[in-house]
């Protein structure tokens, strides 16, 4: 998976956000967030869904294609509740916010309207864990006092 992940984050860096193959025309972002174990680094890429009317949030979703299991990233960004990303040649904090309900599930499901690979892996999951969806909204960098 990280041969995979490096060859998309390149190709990310190199085209100003934009990838091709499975992910061509999909929105793309690079979140980088700190092991709450090891306190290494890791960047992650992943499409996102922009909210409607406010372009400082933007929602992920833990889907890990499906798998039974969350990804590390999810656990991750929820521990610390913030993290940084890259989307087109923007580079920003975020604060991190978990949806849940109705809420969880408008979002997921206009997701899986426009990706239907997303209803797949909510199929896939179905009766083993809900994919979580996380709302990132835009952070400021903050500088010396």
């Amino acid at each position: 998976m990280s041969d995979w992940n490096t060859k998309i984050i390149d190709e990310f860096r190199a085209n100003a956000g934009m990838v091709g193959g499975p992910f061509a025309g999909a929105p793309m972002l690079l979140v980088h967030h700190r092991g709450r174990k090891t306190g290494r680094e890791s960047v992650s890429p992943m499409m996102y869904l922009p909210h409607d009317t406010d372009n400082e949030i933007i929602y992920v979703f833990a889907s890990k294609a499906g798998a039974p299991t969350n990804p590390d990233w999810y656990y991750n960004m929820t521990s610390a509740g913030d993290a940084t990303v890259e989307r087109g040649t923007e580079t920003y904090p975020v604060s991190v916010r978990e949806l849940v309900g109705g809420e969880r599930d408008r979002v997921y499901e206009e997701q899986a309207r426009r990706y239907p690979g997303f209803a797949e892996y909510a199929h896939k999951t179905a009766g083993i864990r809900i994919i979580p969806v996380l709302e990132l909204t835009r952070g400021t960098q903050e500088g010396p006092a």
